[in-house]
């Protein structure tokens, strides 16, 4: 491997980072991004960063195309082949409402009506045949939908996941007639009971297949004409990357891709520093995104809702996400409260000290006024605006209706407010599922991550924060680092006592050797395969499902009922002898790991100073909790290898600010990494 290139796209920038093996050097670049077609900024960010195309090995993109198309219904026209008396499923849904407290808000499934059709057939939950599929109606129900112009169909039966004859029998009927690729067997993408999340996952993956498709075609087709002749890897939202040939197939695995990538370097950069167990802190522009690494291994959940009614049942990184970002909005409501979020002043017109026509305060704006952010920096804008009008904003739209005296106080009490808000984020993915904050490590990066972190780690007790080298674009790093993998899952729903465990691992057995012919057919270098194995598990009577780990394929009975105890003890805290046991879904993650990335190259060696009172480029007045203090102003990129030096301090390089608190202690790991106890 001479040259690797990560690319991930976001809403408002596009990063690059390409790492050159042969002359240990590494190219950055940061482009706008460009939303009419995501390709124009891969290709802009190459350019910026004067990458010749032919050395490149491989190229491993995280994109948000589907997430958008999702999200802004901007999707393909999708129709749907069920079973006969089912076809209002995916709309009935779980009888819940868009608002809980409310009857106001309104769903609108992704399928018209129209355009979900019924099919004789019919299959029991026991996997027997009461009705033998009638081909015919299927075949009547693929021109009404081609007549209908539909662009891709779903095929969908009840209780598939028992029995499955029946779709690939549909299917093979399908394929005969349908003019494109863009089919989607339910069972074969999930397959697991609950028929309305796996009918909503499979109508998700048709809606977005094309979008992502075509797409993919002309990043393909513009790579090529630079002289890009190797493939092009996707990163998917369980962590893992795919072959482009192949990820339009199962589109809906690349939703959440963009915060799944960030977990993966956070994962691979501090398991390098020694740190196994890591709660990530990701804050841009609009949200923040927050998960869990245990054993240097992201938490996964197949448990994920992208929005109201739109369960996707596919294992993706499990990621929390709250609308908190630096371009958050502060405003008092009717009840007399201060509110940070989750609206955003967003990149247009952004905060008021951008200087682009933004008046409403934002988080970033009060960092400016504390001090902590550099005002000839941010100030230096095309429409420049004075510091004096960004405090008289803050004071007049909010300072006022709080009681608050000043710009400072005020600042202050925003400041307060959005690390709560981030800290109650942290909270549900450690303290909510069992986990001590003190026994982690937080990973801060994005652009505001680090500005905020050591308050968030000292309000969870979190003894150490993780700085990354380049924390804004780590998401690019984590597409470089990320390993091949695919998921696997196949319902048993049934009690433990009553499970075949010869069936058990059969099916640990078949999900093995499925993810290692598909690896072997993308033909992606890789150093080793190895093999995760989940199980789910709940109570008789329970709807709620617990997952847990398993070391072997051939388990038992007892170690099965052993180890979900354990992992309900652990949750819920909870003993309940007298209630069985129900073995549910059996999951298995198919990994081949790639060649390590040198991270350390990533700061450049040449601005190094001797000594850290050399990276010393001024001071300012900083607010911190404990009160403002005259704080030394640091420069990253020259500090020495293993430098010590303890705080306040605020350390500044391209891309972040990270604020250091008083009496905390800041040390360069081998790494480069900076480690702040505090």
């Amino acid at each position: 491997m001479t040259q690797i290139v990560g690319v991930d796209v976001g809403g408002t920038f596009t990063d690059l980072v390409l790492f050159d093996a042969f002359e240990a050097s590494v190219k950055i670049a940061k482009v706008l991004s460009t939303p009419e077609n995501q390709a124009f900024g891969v290709m802009k960010a190459l350019e910026s960063a004067e990458a010749t195309m032919k050395p490149i090995d491989t190229v491993i993109h995280g994109t948000t195309v589907t997430t958008n198309a999702l999200l802004e219904r901007k999707i393909s026209r999708v129709g749907l082949i069920t079973t006969q008396g089912f076809r209002d499923v995916l709309e009935l849904g779980r009888r819940t409402r868009p608002k809980p407290y409310g009857m106001t808000g309104s769903f609108e499934c992704i399928i018209p009506r129209e355009l979900r059709l019924e099919v004789r057939e019919r299959i029991d939950c026991d996997g027997e045949i009461v009705e033998t599929l009638n081909e015919a109606d299927v075949r009547q129900a693929v021109e009404q939908l081609l007549k209908s112009g539909v662009e891709a169909v779903i095929i969908h039966f009840l209780h598939s996941y028992k029995n499955d004859l029946h779709e690939r029998m549909a299917e093979e009927i399908v394929q005969d007639l349908w003019p494109n690729r863009f089919i989607t067997r339910g069972s074969a993408l999930v397959s697991e009971y609950r028929e309305y999340e796996r009918g909503t996952t499979a109508a998700i993956n048709a809606a977005i297949q094309p979008v992502l498709n075509h797409y993919i075609e002309r990043l393909q087709q513009n790579l090529k004409e630079e002289g890009y002749s190797k493939d092009l890897l996707v990163m998917q939202g369980n962590g893992g990357t795919v072959s482009s040939n192949i990820v339009s197939k199962d589109a809906v695995k690349t939703v959440m891709s963009g915060p799944a990538s960030g977990v993966m370097a956070a994962a691979y950069t501090a398991s390098q520093s020694g740190f196994n167990r890591v709660v990530t802190y990701d804050m841009g522009g609009t949200s923040c995104d927050v998960g869990l690494i245990v054993n240097g291994i992201p938490q996964v959940t197949s448990e994920l809702e992208i929005e109201y009614a739109m369960p996707i049942h596919v294992p993706m990184v499990d990621v929390h996400t709250i609308g908190a970002g630096g371009g958050s909005l502060s405003w008092v409501n009717e009840a007399g409260l201060l509110q940070v979020g989750p609206e955003s002043a967003g990149a247009q017109p952004g905060p008021i000290c951008y200087g682009r026509g933004g008046s409403k305060p934002t988080i970033t704006d009060a960092n400016l006024v504390l001090g902590r952010l550099n005002p000839a920096t941010l100030l230096s804008v095309d429409n420049p605006v004075s510091i004096e009008t960004v405090r008289n904003h803050l004071i007049e739209q909010v300072g006022v209706m709080l009681g608050l005296k000043d710009a400072e106080e005020t600042a202050s009490a925003i400041v307060r407010v959005a690390n709560m808000n981030m800290a109650g984020a942290l909270r549900l993915v450690s303290l909510a599922r069992g986990y001590d904050p003190r026994d982690f490590t937080l990973f801060a990066f994005g652009g505001a991550g680090p500005l905020h972190a050591v308050a968030l780690a000292r309000e969870l007790g979190i003894p150490k924060v993780l700085v990354p080298m380049r924390p804004g674009i780590t998401n690019a790093v984590g597409c470089v680092v990320a390993d091949v993998r695919h998921d696997y899952v196949n319902s048993i729903n049934m009690p433990l006592a009553q499970a075949d465990m010869d069936q058990v691992y059969e099916i640990f057995s078949t999900q093995i050797l499925a993810g290692k012919k598909i690896i072997e057919t993308e033909g992606v270098e890789i150093d080793e395969l190895f093999f995760i194995h989940d199980v789910d598990m709940q109570f008789q009577g329970q709807t709620h499902i617990l997952n847990f780990p398993v070391k072997e394929t051939r388990v038992t009975q007892e170690s099965l009922q052993s180890e979900f105890e354990k992992a309900y003890w652990n949750r819920f805290g909870v003993e309940l002898p007298e209630i069985l046991a129900v073995l549910v879904n059996l999951h298995t993650a198919v990994i081949g790991r790639r060649k390590p990335v040198p991270l350390k190259s990533l700061m450049s060696a040449e601005e190094q100073k001797n000594k850290i009172e050399e990276c010393i480029i001024g001071n300012r007045r900083v607010w911190f909790e404990t009160g403002w203090e005259n704080t030394s102003i640091y420069k990253r990129e020259k500090f020495p290898g293993q430098a010590k030096f303890n705080g306040p301090a605020i350390i500044e390089q391209l891309d972040t600010t990270i604020i250091v608190e008083p009496n905390n202690q800041v040390e360069v790991d081998l790494n480069g990494n900076l480690i702040i106890s505090l």
